[in-house]
């Protein structure tokens, strides 16, 4: 009787136990409000108000997957393929300007040596958009490297067809900050090559037949190209 008595007393704090659970732990809902439980992890991009270049981005990139995109713009979104940009930016490194110390020790140099001329016109990089323009409309640029992003796309709209209809071969590149740094300036429009040295003149070769494949060639086909519009 003793035995059949604790069995059924066990048995009952089980079904005690399991109810409580239930009720007290497994089944409480959560209680979000002041001083309750801890608020879920929710997404609040859509919430965020974003600083006003991030809105101006989206709403332009939106704008011009939806409006048609006439061919004199559209043509900056035909950028140079990745390991031709590659071979381009490392030849033109070595053609990068002297920076403001450089030129500073050089005219100290040339002060102490009581030089009035430096010699030879060091070959570089030319840079400032309307420099570029004159060496192409005297056809003295080998090269010519346009930015993809200039903002206001105006600037340099006209710049392709100035290069097609004086013979020059250009190409147009990702990102004006890269061509900057080419010229220690914040960023550069457009930079071109005049001139190279005898042991760089097969890589120049091989650029200028690709770009004027890529570019002076498809003239036809560039100017019918319409973007957007999706």
């Amino acid at each position: 009787v003793v035995s059949t008595q604790s069995t059924g007393s066990s048995g009952i704090n089980a079904e005690y136990g399991k109810q409580w659970y239930q009720r007290r732990v497994r089944g409480r809902p959560k209680n979000f409000s002041i001083g309750g439980d801890i608020q879920p992890k929710r997404d609040l991009r859509r919430f965020v108000k974003w600083p006003k270049y991030v809105r101006l981005q989206r709403q332009k990139k939106t704008l011009f997957q939806r409006l048609k995109v006439p061919p004199s713009v559209n043509q900056f979104t035909m950028t140079l393929d990745k390991s031709t940009a590659t071979s381009l930016f490392k030849l033109m490194r070595k053609y990068k300007p002297e920076t403001a110390a450089e030129k500073k020790e050089r005219l100290r140099s040339m002060a102490e040596a009581e030089k009035t001329e430096s010699g030879k016109k060091p070959v570089v990089v030319k840079y400032g958009l309307n420099h570029v323009t004159g060496l192409i409309e005297k056809k003295k640029a080998q090269l010519v490297v346009i930015a993809h992003d200039v903002d206001p796309i105006e600037l340099v709209v006209w710049l392709p067809a100035l290069c097609r209809k004086m013979n020059v071969p250009y190409c147009i590149v990702k990102g004006k900050a890269r061509l900057g740094q080419l010229v220690h300036k914040k960023t550069a429009a457009a930079v071109c090559l005049t001139a190279v040295k005898p042991e760089d003149k097969n890589a120049l070769n091989n650029l200028i037949s690709t770009v004027k494949t890529n570019y002076n060639d498809r003239f036809d086909e560039i100017r019918k190209t319409w973007g957007g519009g999706n």
